[in-house]
């Protein structure tokens, strides 16, 4: 862990606080990792108590990291749900380091009152019942994450949060990409991590990374809890990640007895190399660990040792080959010689024949109807309104239950997505759970300009506002149900749910009454409501000054271009 920390002001000394971003009140430290300092600060906008994460010095000189720590963040920032901690902003400032002042990223983020997981086991070893239900609910939140198409990448004990309460929460959402997609080598990464003791074989062999990377994380996050060790360990990053791709882990239950045989079974198959091999999705580690949890041994096929390769009398299995490479520095020489270059030449084309064949097979020669009758396959239900993705899940006797999440990208009422997705095959009655947009946490009142208010309740509606209090003006130039006016302004930034007041045309003038006044009088009144102004002389009267309107055909509230005759003395 760095020992560098950031230099701020002693509030408990010093009236005068730190201020981040012309906003975050920097308040007392809390806590230093290998990647951030972290204070508790102030929002001085919201008046909330807020964690303010400053992150360290040898990251910051990267403006490539910064780009991509901030978009990172922004997407964190968009999961709301009860076991994510949130992040409410990011950005970088100038801040006063032992080095002299540098532009530091931080973010802000929601401050749980508690301790996080790696300090709890430090005071005591859990039981097995309560490392299962810290498990359960970080998997919860990879469940929501996963879906809203963020990896986290760095599931390990401190980056988890235990309330006083006793409610988990998994914090640093899409920091670990930032770090690692900034950082090209294994001992840099894991330098900034602080450790490779819950890393994948996947990242430590430098393979992309997906959902299940974060499986095998919390895989080895339960074998701690179980055991009170992880399930490997070694004097250095490539030592620990070697036995990660190379090496079996013993049962749980050899470093601790109390836990059963269902627990061991779980644990290994989360360990799985291969990740075809292991839990595909946060929902079904959390349903066979609770199988696991009650009792019940879970359907799980645990696999054997991988397959071993025999080159000159020495056994050499795949991944040993892997990680020699990345032990050595990819120096080593080859194991097995090549195939020929016509030979795999000769593979490729007769496995392209396959594929073509099997492709001419499906379009032209196979059944139409590959479903029974009794089966009812998910459709395309991303971006329908609510109403008409229920129908459409209604009309297959599928059950539609709606669940509301804000969303940046989604306009409100639309979904966002659908669990199970589209293409599922499913019974009559089964459930499907629609996301449905509310629109973004917050957003700008939108411009009028020549909308009509059809037009604008659409657009506020799909940021996730509603429309407030709706009145009619007068108005001799917009058109009818033209808006006007919004209220707030224009810009003006709302959180999900608020409503806007509007101001719009009624496509109607008031006509004031001129009789008697002088001609010029009066068609100085009415000139600019847009009527067609008649004007018919009468000479039967006495001559009189300034011509004075003797009748006028419409007075009061009309229609926009009323006919207005006026009938004025000429004498």
């Amino acid at each position: 862990m760095s020992t560098e920390e950031v230099t701020m002001p002693d509030t408990a000394d010093n009236s005068e606080q730190r201020i981040l971003a012309g906003r975050y009140a920097i308040g007392e430290f809390v806590g230093q990792g290998g990647m951030a300092t972290v204070y508790r600060g102030t929002d001085t906008k919201l008046g909330r108590q807020v964690a303010i994460k400053v992150m360290k010095a040898e990251l910051a000189g990267d403006d490539q990291f910064r780009s991509r720590f901030r978009q990172e963040a922004q997407s964190a920032s968009r999961m709301a749900h009860p076991t994510v901690v949130r992040v409410f902003d990011a950005g970088d400032d100038l801040i006063q380091t032992a080095d002299g002042a540098k532009r530091l990223p931080f973010i802000v983020m929601e401050y749980v009152e508690g301790k996080n997981l790696r300090q709890l086991t430090a005071e005591r070893k859990l039981s097995p019942s309560e490392a299962c239900r810290i498990v359960d609910s970080v998997l919860t939140a990879l469940e929501y994450s996963h879906r809203a198409g963020i990896v986290h990448r760095d599931i390990k004990p401190a980056n988890i949060m235990i309330t006083q309460s006793g409610q988990v929460k998994v914090m640093d959402f899409g920091i670990a990409r930032a770090v690692s997609e900034t950082s090209s080598t294994l001992q840099q990464t894991t330098a900034i991590l602080g450790t490779a003791a819950y890393f994948s074989p996947e990242q430590a062999k430098g393979e992309a990374i997906d959902a299940r990377t974060d499986l095998y994380s919390t895989a080895v996050l339960l074998f701690e809890l179980l055991a009170g060790v992880v399930p490997f360990r070694g004097d250095s990053a490539v030592a620990v990640a070697y036995q990660h791709v190379s090496e079996r882990p013993k049962p749980p239950s050899e470093l601790a007895p109390e836990v059963t045989p269902e627990l061991d079974r779980v644990v290994l198959f989360g360990l799985a190399k291969d990740r075809a091999k292991r839990f595909q999705s946060a929902s079904e580690f959390r349903e066979a660990l609770r199988l696991a949890a009650n009792g019940t041994m879970p359907k799980l096929e645990v696999q054997q040792q991988d397959a071993v390769l025999f080159s000159g009398g020495e056994e050499v299995s795949e991944s040993d080959l892997a990680l020699r490479q990345l032990a050595e520095g990819g120096g080593g020489s080859r194991t097995q010689s090549r195939p020929p270059v016509m030979w795999t030449w000769a593979a490729i084309l007769t496995i392209g024949a396959v594929i073509i064949a099997v492709v001419f097979w499906l379009v032209t020669l196979a059944p139409k109807q590959f479903l029974p009758d009794s089966s009812r396959e998910i459709p395309t239900l991303i971006d329908l309104d609510r109403s008409q993705a229920l129908k459409a899940l209604q009309e297959r006797d599928l059950l539609g239950v709606p669940i509301e999440q804000t969303s940046a990208d989604t306009a409100a009422g639309k979904v966002i997505s659908s669990d199970p997705e589209k293409g599922v095959v499913l019974s009559p009655g089964d459930k499907v759970t629609l996301y449905i947009s509310t629109g973004p946490e917050s957003a700008p009142v939108p411009a009028f300009s020549r909308m009509s208010i059809a037009e604008y309740t659409k657009a506020i509606e799909d940021l996730g506002l509603t429309v407030g209090l709706v009145t009619t003006v007068d108005n001799a130039l917009e058109a009818e149900n033209r808006v006007l006016k919004v209220t707030p302004e224009v810009g003006t930034e709302l959180s999900s749910g608020d409503s806007v007041d509007l101001e719009v045309s009624s496509g109607k003038v008031s006509i004031p009454d001129v009789v008697g006044q002088p001609l010029e009088v009066a068609n100085a009144q009415i000139d600019g409501l847009g009527l067609e102004n008649k004007q018919v002389p009468v000479d039967s009267c006495p001559t009189q000054e300034g011509y004075p309107v003797l009748s006028q055909s419409v007075v009061g509230q009309q229609p926009q271009g009323t006919e207005l005759e006026l009938k004025f003395c000429t004498g």
